[in-house]
């Protein structure tokens, strides 16, 4: 397949850019947030969004329904390429994490608009605009532009967009299992990760596990006055403040038992090739107004981010947190504590220990309530397939940067499904920047992350038909 193919494509993303982020912006404005039932039918609402905007493009598109949010399937029709290119199964997810405190945004996170910072770089900010409804469409921006210039895809191509990534992804497995035969592919492309730094692109190939679980501690049957029964009732917050301190020790590790298990140390090979990145750790801190490292003691933040497992609290309340002050002993206190993992954990054994844990510190008139939210792997990708290969070589064209290969701190449990089901490999390339915000108040994603992250998906895709 010749360069000049590839150049007409290049030059029509080119001049198709404000129509892609008409189409974007119509995406983002979708109210699709998974985990709250009361957005159900936004979330039906953008799977059929999506589906007509494949169909539209020469896809055999549906939105299969599932017991919780509907998944799209996509595909080229069996398109394929006299150059005997891989064919690929593409995922994304169509779902955004609620927007609260709403407070704290400064517009409605469903009125995606461009804005332009005071260092020059224009962005686009929205909820979902990196997470991952911008990252998904500069791949269906790289198709389109193929099928419109070229007719067809230089290589076959599956799309499996969900709709549940952001609230546990129950029920993908068993959908990939069902639909195994259909979805199998040689590689697996996956936008859903970060560059290394602005203007550096970059693959990952580590990527941790997880394991979410909440925790609700059940003391008396209805709120107490705490002048009439303090010190003599159990008071739910104290016994889960206890626990939750005692999830760690004084040097930052995890006491659970057997929490370590299957956790090597870095190869020092690894490590050596880590800090050769240049990794600032004042800056990264420094961006979010932190400066003193926390976790293990010893180790360094790439290191903790990309390699070790952790336990954190991402949410705690219990009784009263209105305005003003009220003097009860609360019913009941809750957490939800989340673990990352990596290499070899178990998230099952890692959840098993966790309750167990907790089990231990209950008073014997109180009672637990454990909550399950997901479990996945830690995955690692082997880099001598020769799709990593073409990939990479197509990201440092686009970008005149060399695209290195990395670690990452977040999950994808549908990585190690898609292993486990379909037995392939994933190339995880994806243009997302340290301070898009993701999750938090005021998501952006950069124009330049959208544009030229849509020319690299056209770039990879013909390096994919190369023998």
């Amino acid at each position: 397949m010749s360069t000049n193919t590839l150049d007409q494509v290049l030059a029509r993303i080119d001049s198709d850019l404000e129509a892609s982020l008409e189409r974007l912006f119509a995406l983002l404005r979708i109210r699709s947030i998974s985990t709250d039932p009361a957005y159900a039918d936004d979330c039906r609402s953008c799977a059929d969004w999506l589906v007509q905007d494949l169909r539209s493009i020469g896809f055999e598109a549906a939105a299969h329904g599932t017991p919780g949010h509907p998944i799209v399937v996509a595909r080229t029709a069996g398109e394929t390429t006299s150059q005997g290119g891989t064919s690929a199964l593409f995922y994304g997810h169509y779902d955004v994490q609620p927007v609260d405190p709403l407070e704290y945004w400064e517009h409605d996170p469903f009125d995606p608009r461009l804005e332009t910072r005071p260092d020059g770089r224009r962005v686009i900010r929205a909820r979902g605009a990196s997470d991952d409804k911008g990252q998904v469409m500069t791949f269906i921006e790289a198709c389109r532009a193929w099928k419109v210039i070229h007719g067809n895809l230089p290589i076959a191509v599956t799309l499996l967009i969900e709709g549940e990534e952001e609230s546990g992804g129950a029920n993908l497995p068993a959908f990939l299992r069902q639909h195994a035969s259909e979805l199998k592919a040689d590689i697996g492309l996956i936008c859903d990760t970060n560059m290394w730094a602005p203007g550096i692109p970059a693959i990952q190939t580590m990527l941790r596990g997880l394991c979410g679980e909440e925790v609700i501690i059940h003391a008396a049957d209805r709120d107490l006055h705490s002048g009439f029964y303090g010190s003599a009732a159990a008071n739910p917050n104290h016994i889960l403040a206890r626990i939750l301190a005692d999830l760690h020790d004084a040097e930052g590790r995890v006491t659970l038992p057997g929490f370590y298990d299957g956790v090597p140390e870095l190869p020092e090979t690894l490590r050596q090739q880590w800090e050769s990145l240049g990794f600032d750790t004042a800056a990264f801190l420094g961006a979010v107004e932190l400066s003193a490292p926390a976790g293990e003691k010893g180790r360094s933040v790439l290191e903790m981010v990309w390699s070790r497992p952790t336990c954190e609290v991402n949410g705690m309340g219990g009784g009263y947190q209105g305005a003003g002050f009220k003097t009860v002993i609360p019913a009941t206190a809750s957490a939800k504590v989340s673990f990352r993992l990596v290499f070899d954990q178990d998230p099952h054994a890692v959840r098993q220990a966790f309750r167990d844990f907790v089990r231990a510190r209950i008073p014997a008139d109180c009672r637990v309530e454990f909550l399950e939210h997901g479990a996945g792997r830690a995955i690692r990708f082997p880099i001598d397939d020769p799709a990593f290969a073409k990939a990479r070589e197509a990201l440092t064209a686009e970008w005149g940067q060399p695209a290195v290969f990395i670690g990452g701190g977040g999950s994808i449990p549908v990585t190690h499904e898609l292993k486990q089901a379909l037995g392939m490999d994933v190339v995880l390339a994806g243009f997302a920047l340290e301070d898009d915000r993701i999750h938090s108040p005021n998501e952006k994603y950069d124009l330049e992350s959208f544009h030229r992250g849509t020319r690299s998906w056209a770039r990879i895709l013909h390096a994919l038909a190369t023998r």
